[in-house]
């Protein structure tokens, strides 16, 4: 074999040697960067848990700021690949995002991009008048308190959910609710509407209807139950009450209707004069219900007046001890007593 053969046989195997580890190199770089990549995506990302608020027309500097102030993020640099590739940046959405620990760059993009926002409880309660109402719900959701009260003048809305002027409040019914933080006063109402007819099922339905009263007629009765009484277990005898009155065709005579009619619930002595104004909502005047609850019954009031307890009370005052309790009668002559028992009790502490 001649020389130049030999060369080039033995250069052959030095080649190959050169393009193996070329490839080897090339390889374990790859490998390195789909290792990374694979962090940047499946890798928890949460350093601290965190609650995103993005209202309308953020953009993405303000999301990555918001992240970066608050220390939210183990690696911004997964976050802005992540985003980049899945085009967040052009796809910001608002909405209330609650960022957990054990979330990853990959689930932290998708729940932002595709505005998967994390529900928010809403509570209302131990509410008298719609302008509480519009204060306690809009201090959650996005529409505002302005927003929320003027569900209350809208009558196209008002006739089209089944109510009217004065019985709207029904449909609000007090309880804990899951919203979107991005929900309008409209979607608060339709949402609303949709509760009512799911607490009024069948068996509430029915027992309405046992003591001639439709639901709107039970949550007018429970408004005023639920002022009568801060005792729930004195409840359902109030609405016991209330109910024999209103099968006898009396006069419910009740105080919060008085009060209401006023438009002063911290009266502690309602006199004559207070009995003597003239309003639909005076029970002392008109017989029968008032045309619209007195204020935001809540569901245990209700089902207080459905299930309310049988007897033959037909009067009742507070106890002469101030304990929130009271005296029952079914007589008025036992009224008088317990009433004059109040009266001097009052008196005694100058309550006037």
């Amino acid at each position: 074999m001649s020389i130049e053969k030999k060369s080039k046989v033995m250069l052959f195997p030095r080649y190959g040697k050169l393009i193996i580890l070329i490839f080897a190199i090339a390889f374990i770089i790859v490998g390195i960067r789909a290792y990374q990549l694979y962090q940047y995506i499946f890798r928890e990302n949460i350093k601290n848990e965190y609650v995103l608020y993005l209202p309308e027309n953020s953009t993405f500097e303000q999301v990555k700021d918001s992240l970066i102030i608050n220390d939210v993020l183990e690696s911004k640099k997964a976050f802005n690949w992540i985003s980049k590739k899945k085009n967040y940046k052009k796809s910001v959405k608002p909405g209330r995002y609650h960022l957990k620990k054990g979330m990853n760059t990959n689930e932290i993009v998708n729940m932002l991009r595709s505005g998967l926002q994390t529900p928010i409880n809403v509570t209302f309660n131990n509410i008298r008048v719609k302008e509480q109402l519009a204060g306690k719900v809009s201090k959650y959701i996005w529409a505002d308190s302005t927003e929320i009260l003027a569900l209350f003048s809208n009558e196209k809305l008002i006739m089209e959910s089944g109510f009217n002027s004065e019985t709207f409040k029904a449909m609000f019914i007090p309880e804990t609710y899951q919203f979107y933080w991005t929900s309008t006063a409209d979607e608060f109402a339709t949402r609303m509407k949709t509760e009512y007819e799911k607490f009024w099922n069948d068996e509430r339905l029915a027992k309405a209807k046992n003591i001639n009263l439709t639901p709107v007629e039970v949550a007018i009765l429970a408004s005023i139950v639920q002022e009568e009484t801060a005792k729930k277990d004195e409840l359902k005898r109030v609405a016991g009450l209330y109910v024999n009155r209103i099968k006898k065709g009396m006069y419910l005579q009740a105080d919060p209707t008085v009060k209401y009619a006023v438009g002063d619930f911290t009266l502690k002595r309602v006199l004559k004069k207070h009995v003597a104004v003239e309003s639909p909502y005076n029970t002392y005047k008109h017989i029968g219900l008032p045309p619209g609850p007195i204020n935001f019954p809540e569901t245990y009031s209700i089902d207080a007046v459905l299930n309310y307890e049988e007897h033959k009370y037909i009067f009742m005052c507070a106890k002469d001890d101030f304990s929130g309790y009271h005296n029952f009668a079914a007589t008025l002559s036992q009224h008088n007593r317990n009433a004059a028992k109040y009266r001097a009790a009052l008196d005694r502490k100058r309550i006037r």
